[in-house]
């Protein structure tokens, strides 16, 4: 007897307002597992570089009258994808419930007899003004905070927001969607009695690099954004807490404040890059070029793990070769010292860190990342542990790798053993086109790999991006693509790329 099919469950989830670090945890966490995720316009596209492979993306953007799907329609797709799916993400700029229309969503699935559940995001209400320094809220200078859509405000539905109750509010007032309406709506609080002196500001695409912000009073800030050339998406924030971001002004002062920047690198490896630039006022854009998958011969790979304890040396070519090794020992052993007496190479200081996480530390290690330093390294100290001659060797790798080690140990009479620990294949291109659409200041590329899969996925630099490569091998492979390096990182270490481009953007 058959199981009667039943629906799954649909997330609202708040997307942020545009900064991808100010996603929640619990947001994170469903949109890396989501089998489907319906996304708006504001919703910050690199973080949907999170989602799995083969994950359905749906474009439901509405922007400013340009509607991809009207509202009723996204209803009825949700409807459709949660009979479709198990877990079907519906992805909102900012708050779902904060003007998103997610409780129109909300009431559709109850309707249809679809369980959903509702994750909070932060709102651009909220967030927008604490980018410019400027605070909602402060015990000295407001109090109170209105909230009000700008698109219930322009004639058309005039009992909606009564104008003279929100012109007499004291505290703070943002107004969210009123870019279209901006010289009309503050014409109408200065009729309703708003004081014309009353401090204002618009932030134009808030939390993001390409955050701009004007400030002026109700009677100016209209010709101030006019002047700028600001548009949508943007909020108006009107009260005296505008004057504050003159002292409050903090992400301005950042070193890489309104710098959009460019990711690369694998999902398991782009975190601690992103992280460094992030700090520093960037936005990161994760554009995975790469994909880590498991070895073509997952037996031999196994086989090679299990006996890896009878090998004089194990060198290590890769943070990802480490990783993918250890998880495969520990599935087989529970004590770190069956790895018995043998000695560690790592291929530069990002492969001897991430040893460092298993408790082992490096006998050879070359300051640059590059497969001719090793062996390098390993000649230098050749009279510390009597030279490689006879010595049993297991080599670590991926299944593209570069093929020096494998020569070079055996030009030096070792038994090279290989351990191919992982498989390297292109990402999904779709995503990154559009990605790449929207511009970037750098983009960084930390390998040849990333440089081969970015042009097998046949993308195309943005207008104006300057191109960062993390040493020669890398800027090799860049310029064999026909594509101009703008900066080369000497010392193969993310720390260095990371100071190496803030030099840059100093001068």
């Amino acid at each position: 007897m058959s199981k009667e099919k039943t629906a799954g469950c649909v997330y609202l989830v708040g997307a942020g307002p545009g900064d991808p670090g100010l996603m929640t945890v619990r947001g994170m966490e469903l949109l890396k597992r989501a089998d489907c995720v319906v996304y708006d316009a504001l919703s910050p596209l690199q973080v949907l570089s999170c989602c799995k492979e083969g994950c359905d993306l749906v474009d439901a953007g509405k922007r400013g009258g340009n509607h991809t799907l009207s509202q009723e329609k996204i209803n009825e797709l949700l409807v459709k994808k949660a009979w479709e799916h198990r877990c079907v993400v519906r992805l909102k700029g900012g708050d779902p419930f904060v003007f998103g229309r997610g409780g129109e969503e909300a009431q559709a699935l109850q309707k249809a007899g679809i369980p959903f559940e509702i994750v909070p995001g932060v709102s651009s209400a909220l967030a927008g003004p604490a980018y410019a320094g400027i605070p909602v809220t402060h015990r000295s200078v407001a109090s109170q905070l209105t909230l009000v859509t700008g698109h219930e405000m322009d004639g058309k539905n005039a009992a909606a927001v009564q104008m003279d109750a929100l012109a007499s509010a004291p505290g703070t007032k943002v107004i969210l969607m009123g870019m279209e309406n901006l010289r009309e709506l503050m014409n109408q609080l200065q009729q309703e009695g708003q004081a014309p002196e009353t401090p204002a500001a618009v932030i134009q695409w808030a939390t993001t690099a390409r955050q701009r912000c004007v400030r002026g009073t109700v009677s100016t800030i209209a010709d101030a954004v006019a002047q700028a050339g600001i548009g949508s998406p943007a909020l108006i924030v009107i009260g005296d807490v505008v004057d504050l971001a003159e002292e409050l002004s903090w992400r301005d002062r950042l070193p890489l404040a309104g710098r959009r920047i460019i990711v690369t690198r694998s999902r398991e490896q782009a975190g601690r890059l992103s992280q460094l630039l992030s700090e520093l006022g960037a936005e990161v854009i994760s554009l995975p070029t790469l994909r880590i998958v498991p070895p073509a011969d997952k037996r031999a790979f196994a086989e090679a793990v299990v006996n890896a304890r009878h090998h004089d040396w194990i060198v290590f070519s890769s943070p990802n070769g480490v990783q993918k090794f250890f998880d495969a020992f520990f599935s087989v052993y529970e004590d770190l010292r069956e790895l018995g007496g043998s000695r560690i190479a790592a291929l530069g200081p990002g492969t001897a860190a991430e040893l460092r996480k298993h408790g082992l530390m490096v006998d050879v290690m070359p300051k640059e990342a590059i497969a001719e330093k090793l062996i390098e390294e390993f000649d230098r100290r050749e009279d510390d542990f009597g030279g490689l001659e006879h010595c049993s060797v297991l080599w670590v790798h991926a299944q593209q790798a570069r093929r020096i080690i494998f020569d070079e140990l055996t030009k030096r009479k070792a038994i090279v053993d290989e351990c191919i620990a992982y498989d390297v294949k292109p990402a999904d291109s779709s995503l990154a086109t559009r990605i790449l659409e929207n511009g970037a200041d750098l983009i960084t590329f930390t390998s040849s790999s990333t440089v081969r899969h970015f042009v097998a996925m046949n993308l195309h630099l943005p207008e104006n991006c300057r191109v960062v490569s993390m040493g020669p091998v890398t800027g090799r492979a860049l310029q064999e693509a026909g594509i101009r390096v703008d900066l080369e990182v000497p010392l193969h270490t993310i720390e260095n790329m990371v100071e190496t481009i803030c030099r840059a953007e100093k001068k």
